[in-house]
């Protein structure tokens, strides 16, 4: 059964009398090409975790390329249709639970032994975020993270300083990783279709940051409050995050060498590391 195919997709639903929800953003692939550039992109690791397997399309994929398949499905109804599915991959394992509650850690140190890994996933719009945030900041043991995601969250992602698209999601992704796009998926390439474009996201995970910094905590602390009203200086926006007069800020800024009358959006990693620093100096924060 060509898993790619509507005719596929379609007859599955019906033998199992499965419907697309809504809620959990459920959305297949059906484009083959799309599917082999995820695993290539996924490569460089021995296994391959994968987030949300839908029908098994990319699992089947990645069971070819890989030398151990654990997918995460939230969905009780697809289970019974995955078993069916991917019967003839021995080295695939599905797991039915929510990837947000997983103890990550103990997950892959079970399942993978220590190995490097990477991540792959079709991931729903409504959760991107989050799900990406878990896997990047936890520091595991992870080779890329690659994740079919809505094109605008994809560019953001990848947004570099002084473009619209860039905010604190992009800061924590150019601090943990080098994310890039690998392509872009038209709507009509799912079923259901969604209402937006997607675009296949790959970042690979630094071995460590790549700014160094005293307080990683309150690094993300400080890009947060920098972005919290992005119509604002920078000097406004620490001042009100942080709850401290303007001169405490504006000292540190010209310590660090950066203008106060700046917006947040304009600034990189290297810039919000030198502000973090000059905070830890004070020893107030």
């Amino acid at each position: 059964m060509e898993l790619t195919s509507l005719s596929s997709i379609k007859q599955l639903s019906s033998m199992f009398g499965f419907d697309f929800s809504k809620s959990l953003g459920q959305n297949f692939l059906m484009d083959s090409g799309v599917l082999e550039k995820i695993s290539e992109a996924a490569s460089g690791a021995d296994s391959v975790l994968e987030i949300g397997p839908g029908f098994g399309v990319l699992t089947k994929v990645l069971s070819r390329d890989f030398k151990k398949v654990v997918s995460i499905e939230i969905d009780k109804s697809l289970i019974k249709v995955l078993n069916y599915t991917l019967k003839d991959c021995k080295n695939v394992k599905i797991i039915n639970d929510d990837f947000m509650k997983i103890n990550l850690k103990q997950l892959l140190y079970d399942e993978f032994a220590g190995e490097k890994i990477s991540v792959a996933a079709n991931l729903p719009y409504y959760i991107t975020t989050p799900i990406i945030a878990k896997l990047i900041e936890g520091k595991y043991n992870l080779k890329n993270v690659v994740v079919m995601v809505q094109k605008e969250v994809a560019q953001r992602l990848c947004a570099k300083p002084g473009t619209k698209e860039y905010g604190a999601i992009s800061v924590l992704c150019a601090f943990y990783t080098k994310p890039e796009i690998i392509c872009k998926v038209g709507a009509s390439k799912f079923y259901p279709p969604p209402k937006v474009d997607s675009a296949v996201l790959r970042m690979q995970i630094c071995d460590k940051p790549n700014v160094e910094v005293s307080d990683e905590k309150l690094f993300f602390k400080v890009v947060k409050a920098a972005f919290a009203q992005r119509r604002k200086t920078l000097l406004n926006c620490l001042s009100s995050g942080f709850s401290k007069d303007k001169m405490f800020f504006e000292n540190i800024l010209k310590n660090s060498g950066i203008e106060p009358s700046i917006r947040g959006e304009r600034l990189g990693i290297k810039e919000y590391a030198k502000i973090t620093d000059e905070m830890v100096k004070t020893g107030i924060i």
